[in-house]
């Protein structure tokens, strides 16, 4: 196979959760613009229709469906519902995290907590199985977690300097984000054997418009190129883990993070 061919998705099925969000719109962008039918999946419906009416304007072929993590039942009717729409799931983004109020340190109640493991941890778990089933019996796919630094660093309080934001982030994050590159290298042992690839990626900080010039000089001071992340910079890691072009590439945690977690 010519190699640029290799990274091309066209006749491919992927579901993106959260695909209208920070990262979403990049992750679903990349997928559909190398020829993928993208579903985008999240509780909001009615945002979720309008980010893909947006990009069906630009002839891509973006499709919304309704999926509450926290449910079960609604992850079985997502993998059902696309199955019954297109016969096959060729890749599976984990992009979605739902944000539970716990920053500030570890003097929460316990429940808030548990909602956001429920989501974020059990949840994901719950769809990447399901999906999982569907592509040992195609005995091929490749499954994407997305992960951040925070999952592979403590907390840095100098980069807040000079700032009005909070030195003192989500716990409960970092602790989810830590076990997504483990669940990452788990996963890919128990599907390896039936072709099915299981890979993360783990983002740096995203250049914001509302971010304080302080906190945005901090902080790309402690990366190797100087910067925070574009809207573009998670495109081309998505395209290859998701297509032939990484095929031999699975249980692997990337860091996208302009080399902040190797300084």
């Amino acid at each position: 196979m010519n190699v640029i061919d290799s990274f091309r998705l066209n006749g491919r099925t992927a579901i993106v959760t959260g695909g209208a969000g920070r990262y979403g719109k990049q992750i679903v962008a990349a997928l559909a613009e190398a020829g993928a039918t993208v579903f985008i999946a999240s509780r909001n419906l009615e945002k979720l229709e309008s980010t893909a009416a947006a990009f069906r304007a630009e002839k891509l072929d973006v499709r919304a469906a309704q999926l509450d993590l926290g449910d079960t039942a609604s992850c079985d009717k997502l993998v059902e519902d696309i199955m019954n729409e297109t016969g096959r799931i060729d890749v599976l983004v984990n992009n979605s995290v739902t944000r539970c109020g716990c920053g500030g340190g570890w003097k929460k109640p316990l429940d808030s907590y548990d909602a956001s493991f429920h989501v974020n941890a059990s949840g994901t778990f719950y769809l990447t199985a399901a999906v999982g089933e569907v592509m040992k019996k195609q005995r091929s796919g490749s499954v994407i977690n997305i992960g951040s630094f925070m999952g592979l660093v403590g907390p840095e309080f100098a980069n807040y300097d000079g700032t009005d934001m909070k030195g003192n982030p989500n716990p409960i994050y970092f602790y989810e984000k830590g076990g997504l590159a483990n669940f990452t290298r788990w996963a890919a042992s128990v599907l390896g054997e039936y072709n099915v690839r299981v890979n993360a990626i783990h983002p740096g900080g995203l250049m914001e418009p509302h971010l304080p010039e302080a906190f945005v000089k901090n902080y790309s001071a402690r990366t190797q190129l100087g910067r925070l992340a574009s809207q573009e910079d998670l495109k081309g890691v998505i395209v290859f883990l998701a297509s032939d072009a990484s095929g031999y590439l699975t249980g692997a945690n990337i860091p996208v993070d302009g080399g902040y977690t190797a300084k």
